[in-house]
């Protein structure tokens, strides 16, 4: 996958990348990722790009015509189609399967706000727009992040075990539910123990175990996400 960032702080990225899995993937060729410096793509003297908002207001806007140049940079100078990205509030929600579906193409161009948002145009140049939640941010650098850990770690091959992604939270094999509690050694501590059911050995048991857990925490933290049947079930 190739990932291209239009951002007027790269600096902020380099860590980013070179440390746990997203740098690993990196160094490994799965992954490619650009970083193109929006102020190259500036104004005047002082590589300006932003501006006054027509109509007034407080604030400035980041113009079309420096975003558009640098979006346009990335994309000529990769051999994918980038599938580009405005990281705005008014975007999409950002949930797993948005980051499925995002690492299922060969590219991504993220696209990093700044000051009052976007000159209204700049949404002709790009395919999509997504948002961490119902927050602002002063800048979409966090966000980048966020959609680059979510989806590389979907790419074959990134993590050492591939049945890390197949059942966890928003998983399909949990049906979008929350994922079940989970545990590990000591089998106590201060009182507190390991449940019986996961010590036992059979497999159906802790699978249904498992399921009923992971139905129960979604139901009394996010309800939203528990299956139609099951809603129906509840409400009988």
């Amino acid at each position: 996958m190739r990932i291209g960032i239009v951002t007027l702080f790269p600096e902020l990225f380099e860590p980013f990348l070179r440390l746990s899995f997203v740098g690993k993937a990196i160094t490994q060729g799965r992954v490619e990722v650009v970083l193109e410096q929006l102020r190259e793509h500036g104004l005047g003297v002082h590589k300006s790009v932003d501006d006054t908002p027509y109509g007034g207001g407080s604030g400035m806007v980041m113009r079309v015509d420096c975003v558009t140049a640098a979006i346009e940079r990335v994309q000529a100078q990769s051999s994918v189609p980038l599938h580009r990205i405005l990281l705005t509030p008014q975007g999409r929600p950002f949930r797993q399967p948005v980051a499925r579906e995002l690492a299922a193409h060969a590219g991504l161009l993220l696209v990093c706000g700044r000051y009052e948002g976007f000159d209204e145009r700049t949404r002709q140049f790009v395919d999509d727009e997504v948002s961490l939640g119902d927050f602002v941010m002063t800048g979409g650098e966090v966000a980048a992040m966020a959609v680059i850990e979510a989806c590389v770690r979907l790419l074959p091959g990134v993590l050492g075990n591939s049945a890390s992604v197949a059942e966890e939270s928003f998983s399909e094999s949990l049906e979008g539910m929350l994922e079940y509690p989970q545990y590990t050694r000591p089998a106590e501590f201060r009182g507190l123990e390991v449940p019986e059911v996961l010590k036992g050995g059979d497999h159906a048991k802790v699978a249904a175990w498992r399921r009923q857990q992971a139905l129960e925490r979604t139901h009394a933290r996010r309800p939203e996400l528990v299956p139609a049947p099951e809603r129906d079930t509840r409400r009988r």
